[in-house]
């Protein structure tokens, strides 16, 4: 069992939560249960798994559990590609915020 938080990925996973929720607060309302919903369940599910496979006793639990948030950093970039068609963010935004989570998913 490991302490999460003194892991980096961690630590960089919740900048990546406090990001993205400040960047989808300007989403238009009608997106309040649509992509805003869906962008920030799985940004919290990044720093969750990690948290959670580091709970584990095995190994194989924790590279399960990080393989999961590497799927969630997948979603997020695929998320913020369509957020970002959409007009719903700013280019400077949605490139920060791209450039976070592929250094995320390289920790």
């Amino acid at each position: 069992m490991q302490d999460f938080k003194k892991l980096l990925v961690w630590q960089k996973s919740i900048q990546l939560v406090i990001n993205t929720y400040k960047a989808t607060s300007s989403f238009p309302s009608e997106e309040r249960f649509g992509l805003t919903n869906q962008i920030r369940r799985a940004v919290i599910s990044i720093s969750n798994n990690i948290a959670e496979g580091c709970g584990r006793f095995s190994q194989k639990d924790l590279v399960h559990f990080l393989q999961m948030s590497l799927g969630s950093t997948n979603e997020i970039e695929n998320c913020l590609i369509i957020s970002q068609a959409l007009d719903f963010m700013a280019e400077e935004v949605f490139n920060n915020l791209l450039n976070k989570t592929q250094k995320l998913e390289k920790c």
